[in-house]
């Protein structure tokens, strides 16, 4: 077995042994600590996986997907179904990105555990959707993809019942079945796939792989739909304020972080390319819902009295851009909505995790309730109003690359339609500059209100150590750009030049 090969398996391996060693070890914090070292180990193997020779310098048309690791196993020998694994320059960020937010939320569970259960289960049940959502973004396999994808439908929904709050059972069950939804969804255009093509491969796929016109659009249709479910797209993300309100913060800070990925990862990956002529067919009305997420989550969110219910709200806005960049079918396009995945899992994580930190000081998370906060935590609001002016955009941060290309992909597109797109586009990122800025004028400016104002001014270093590297990160990413951007510029080139 050769390095790439044993990293793969073992960063799948490790969360998922890891889980059953933390519901076996006795002792709650020890189970949490146990949790929190294979995250860590998870970590270091998935960075691992960018070793190696990198076929992107030499990635042609066909075929677009040239892993620069793979494992390849016999699976279901009777239906020629593989087991099979790969990592690219579109899937490592986003691995990564994984492995380091569950880590983050392992190691913040040593220092707080939400009311409602165990430490214990809380970690091992992150350690299962991390299974999940790495194993989507590792399969090269239609039906591996598929059974990794729903991995995490029950840890999720789990962890919002569970630890969540006061509405949490009815915020988990509009969560299974939207999920549901979309699983249905998928497993039939799965289905269609695969019969039509006698393979499942996604590799062979990539490209259309001679399915009919007819074939395309309908796969199109019903993996595109699942995934907008996930991503999610406006009218399809009336799940996603509830489930991020009442989820603990570790929950949210998944969800938003990593899950809503892989909606967007399953689009670019699956729905686009191996059906791309279902998605030149689609792309208009696609690059239409998307802005329209983007213009309806500003407004929402400019009439938002709540702290996480807005945060909320913004990532509508903010996967608006990431799918907008997907439905331009560009080269630039992708890349924007590749490194705006990155952002948002970066910059929400933060902010999610921040609001926690405020909720939990203040016991409310009404906006009304929480002025001032400067004066009382300046360390807390100095890093809230970093988070924020980050996620609204602002040059030399990592929210920025993903949004402002995301608009000149469209303007490169050409045409009226594409040209309003852009424009309205445009506006949205205006509006989501007027939220954040009113979010901090009345979270941290003014006198500080009853609950502000006893709150003590320093922050736990469980806190610093959980939100520094994704500071970090915020900067690193807004600054090079090509951390992301290069590691992905050859599986995009391979991807568009298969959609021409």
């Amino acid at each position: 077995m050769s390095l790439g090969e044993f990293l793969l398996v073992a960063v799948l391996a490790l969360p998922a042994v890891g889980a059953a060693l933390v519901a076996a070890t006795p002792g709650d914090r020890a189970a949490r600590l146990v949790g929190t070292a294979v995250a860590a180990l998870t970590l270091v193997g998935a960075v691992l996986l960018v070793l190696g020779d990198h076929g992107w310098f030499g990635y042609g048309p066909a075929p677009a997907v040239q892993p620069w690791h793979q494992l390849d196993l016999p699976w279901v020998p009777g239906l020629d179904l593989r087991f099979h694994l790969g990592v690219d320059g579109i899937s490592w960020p986003l691995v990564v990105l994984t492995a380091l937010l569950t880590l983050l939320c392992c190691g913040y569970t040593l220092w707080r555990v939400p009311a409602g259960g165990t430490g214990r289960a809380l970690v091992a049940l992150l350690l299962v959707v991390e299974v999940g959502i790495l194993g989507t973004f590792l399969a090269l396999d239609l039906v591996l993809f598929f059974a990794f994808f729903e991995v995490v439908l029950l840890p999720m929904y789990a962890i919002i019942a569970g630890w969540g709050g006061d509405d949490r059972r009815r915020a988990a069950r509009k969560f299974v079945l939207y999920t549901l939804l979309g699983s249905v969804l998928l497993l039939v255009g799965v289905y269609g796939v695969v019969a039509a093509a006698g393979t499942a491969d996604i590799v062979a796929l990539t490209g259309g792989a001679g399915l009919s016109r007819g074939t395309q659009l309908a796969a199109f249709t019903l993996l595109g739909l699942a995934f907008a479910v996930k991503a999610p797209l406006w009218p399809l993300h009336s799940w996603l304020p509830d489930a991020h309100t009442q989820a603990p913060t570790v929950g949210s800070v998944i969800l938003a972080g990593v899950l809503l990925k892989m909606g967007t990862y399953g689009l670019i990956r699956v729905a686009v390319g191996v059906a791309p002529e279902g998605a030149r067919w689609a792309a208009p009305a696609l690059g239409v819902l998307a802005v329209a997420a983007i213009l309806i989550g500003s407004l929402v969110c400019l009439a938002q009295d709540e702290l996480k219910r807005l945060i909320a709200y913004s990532s509508v806005g903010h996967m608006g851009f990431v799918l907008l960049g997907v439905a331009t079918l560009t080269a630039t396009g992708i890349q924007a909505a590749l490194i705006g995945n990155i952002a948002h899992g970066v910059i929400t994580g933060l902010l999610f995790f921040l609001a926690g930190a405020v909720k939990d000081r203040t016991h409310t998370g009404t906006l009304a309730e929480l002025s001032g906060l400067r004066e009382t935590a300046p360390r807390l609001a100095g890093l809230l109003g970093f988070a924020a002016v980050a996620s609204l955009g602002l040059p030399g941060l990592a929210g920025f690359w993903g949004e402002a290309f995301a608009v000149v992909a469209a303007v490169r597109r050409g045409g009226p339609l594409w040209t309003t797109l852009a424009v309205l586009a445009a506006v949205g990122g205006a509006l989501t500059a007027a939220y954040f800025l009113r979010l901090l004028r009345q979270v941290t400016h003014g006198r500080p209100s009853p609950a502000v104002g006893r709150l003590a001014p320093g922050l736990a270093g469980a806190e610093l150590t959980a939100w520094t590297p994704l500071v970090l990160l915020a900067l690193a990413v807004g600054l090079v750009p090509t951390l992301v951007l290069g590691l992905a510029t050859g599986p995009v080139d391979a991807l568009v030049g298969v959609l021409r």
